[in-house]
């Protein structure tokens, strides 16, 4: 009989040095209350995405955040403010380029296979400029097409015009 224990992410050991230190201590918290990023995301009222990339150090915290962090993970809060509420994320170092880590290297390879066919659509459609990674956000779900499953990521960025000077 299978294991019904759901399945947490932990912290991967090679990135811990590129890494703030307090990753570390948000992941064994997690871990030990056997919470998932979706189960943090509804007490915080955040995307499932999000947290994680507080986790990470890659997205900054408000106070209302570190607050509900402290309560639901059972860590200082004194402490959560000093790392979390101070400094600005240090985001896009986690890991080496090219990814090596087999999930993330497929992402990066579908920007590398159709990222020019991505940009010259989103062009068409919007003209000259970029999509915002900053006014962004972004959702994974799960889908089941006859039996097999699928997963459905949704990028959301503000269309930014590049404009004349």
């Amino acid at each position: 009989m299978a294991d019904s224990a759901p399945r947490l992410a932990a912290l991967d050991d090679s990135i811990v040095s590129r890494l703030p230190s307090y990753s570390q201590s948000l992941f064994s918290a997690k871990t030990a209350k056997s919470l998932s990023f979706s189960q943090i995301a509804t007490a915080l009222n955040r995307s499932e995405v999000a947290v994680a990339a507080l986790f990470y150090g890659q997205a900054t915290a408000s106070l209302e955040d570190i607050t509900k962090l402290a309560e639901i993970l059972e860590l200082p809060e004194e402490q959560l403010r000093r790392d979390l509420g101070t400094g600005f994320p240090d985001r896009g170092r986690a890991g080496p380029m090219p990814p090596v880590e087999p999930l993330i290297y497929r992402l990066y390879e579908i920007v590398q296979n159709y990222g020019y066919a991505f940009k010259s659509v989103m062009n068409e459609k919007f003209g000259d400029g970029i999509m915002s990674a900053i006014c962004f956000d972004t959702k994974v779900e799960k889908e089941v097409v006859e039996g097999s499953e699928w997963v459905v990521i949704t990028l959301r960025g503000k269309w930014l015009p590049f404009t004349r000077f």
